[in-house]
């Protein structure tokens, strides 16, 4: 199986358990990968053959900018969803929220949720 990565999509939203997180908002950022043959596609130079990264894109941003969600894991829920509906050519997606500055005590990096789905 092959490989196509988008990493480190930026975004600024409103999730999160608290409210200070719903109503100031915070850094998001995304990595995902879809597993799909891309030996049509490269042979051909078709894009219909593959994942259009715009289009991609444009899924995973409706979702990290849309409806505020409590939990990163929703988010991934719902981004693996979606680009699984929208690229028919898709068969397994890997999904990975980052949130660089949660509202927790301490000194971390952030946090992230992975998860894959597939057909």
């Amino acid at each position: 199986m092959d490989a196509i990565y988008l990493n480190g999509l930026e975004f600024y939203a409103y999730h999160g358990v608290f409210d200070e997180e719903n109503r100031l908002g915070q850094r998001f950022s995304a990595d995902v990968v879809f597993y799909l043959s891309t030996k049509e596609a490269g042979e051909s130079d078709d894009l219909s053959k593959t994942v259009n990264y715009a289009s991609a894109y444009e899924v995973i941003k409706s979702i990290l900018d849309g409806q505020p969600v409590q939990l990163v894991e929703t988010l991934c829920e719902r981004i693996a969803a979606a680009l699984l509906e929208q690229f028919a050519l898709v068969q397994q997606v890997r999904v990975r929220v980052n949130k660089p500055n949660p509202p927790i005590p301490g000194i971390l990096a952030g946090v992230a949720v992975e998860i894959t789905r597939g057909r």
